[in-house]
């Protein structure tokens, strides 16, 4: 460290584009801040292992659906796990980092989530409903998810994929953590409009709602969010945990949040590098 800054490299695709989400101006924002404290290297994450050593810490971003370069990806969770490298998110992530079976786990053990199934066969698991979502195991940004009624199910190939009823939600909601601690939540209060966030009060039975999920996942470091849906009962269901690289939304916070956010993230980088360190 010859300026007294720990390293970064930051993973990010800067020309990604997503619908209602700008995730170049987040990853430039955040850069820009952490410059501060550290030393930043920028690339993408198909570029990344002839640095990789030469960091103190590889932060993975916003890096767009990983299922466009699966191979890429596999490789470089392969190298973070058994090469010693330390990255953040860590790589040992329970939830979408590894597709969405996870929520097939789930559904049969009682989670909260919205049942889930895998085979046709298993149809009877399900709430009697007329439409069902078929979402890929691997998908992200809504890609390959569509609706069927359940004549067109019985059509399908569901190798790769998994099932869900159609849930009539009022709204869907966020609760963002860093590490183990609660930052923030938003909600999209006009369910056809996903990315049209607002600020949202989390009640502590909405945070010991969001939190069983971050205690199961037990990742050691990392942000992570939390996706729900509040039904027409008044009750969260749980639609996934972005354990991986979530979109932060972080424009649409108070300036006092976003610091706060910024602060924070901070200090969980810079504790995952001096733990890693004593550990070598």
């Amino acid at each position: 460290m010859a300026t007294g800054k720990y390293s970064i490299l930051y993973l990010t695709d800067l020309c990604f584009e997503a619908k209602g989400r700008k995730y170049y101006a987040e990853d430039l924002y955040l850069t820009s801040r952490l410059r501060e404290h550290f030393e930043v290297l920028i690339c993408h994450p198909c570029d990344s292992e002839k640095f990789e050593k030469s960091v103190d810490l590889i932060v993975f971003r916003n890096c767009g659906p990983v299922m466009n370069y699966q191979a890429y990806f596999n490789a470089f969770v392969e190298r973070i796990n058994t090469k010693n490298i330390l990255s953040f998110n860590s790589m040992k992530g329970k939830a979408d980092m590894r597709g969405k079976g996870y929520l097939i786990e789930m559904s049969r053990e009682g989670f909260p989530v919205i049942p889930t199934i895998e085979r046709s066969e298993d149809l009877h698991l399900l709430p009697s409903t007329e439409k069902y979502m078929v979402k890929l195991k691997d998908g992200a940004d809504s890609i390959g998810m569509h609706v069927v009624n359940e004549q067109e199910l019985s059509t399908l190939d569901l190798a790769g994929s998994i099932v869900q009823p159609f849930v009539d939600f009022i709204y869907e909601v966020s609760f963002y953590f860093i590490d183990q601690e609660f930052q923030y939540a938003l909600y999209a209060p006009d369910k056809s409009k996903r990315w049209n966030l607002e600020m949202y009060n989390a009640t502590a039975a909405d945070l010991a709602f969001a939190t069983r999920f971050i205690d199961w996942n037990a990742l050691s470091h990392g942000i992570q969010r939390v996706d729900a849906c509040r039904t027409r009962e008044g009750n969260l269901l749980f639609v996934e945990l972005e354990d991986l690289n979530p979109y932060l939304s972080i424009d649409l916070l108070s300036d006092d949040l976003r610091e706060n956010f910024v602060t924070n993230f901070g200090k969980s980088l810079m504790s995952a590098i001096e733990i890693h360190q004593q550990g070598l």
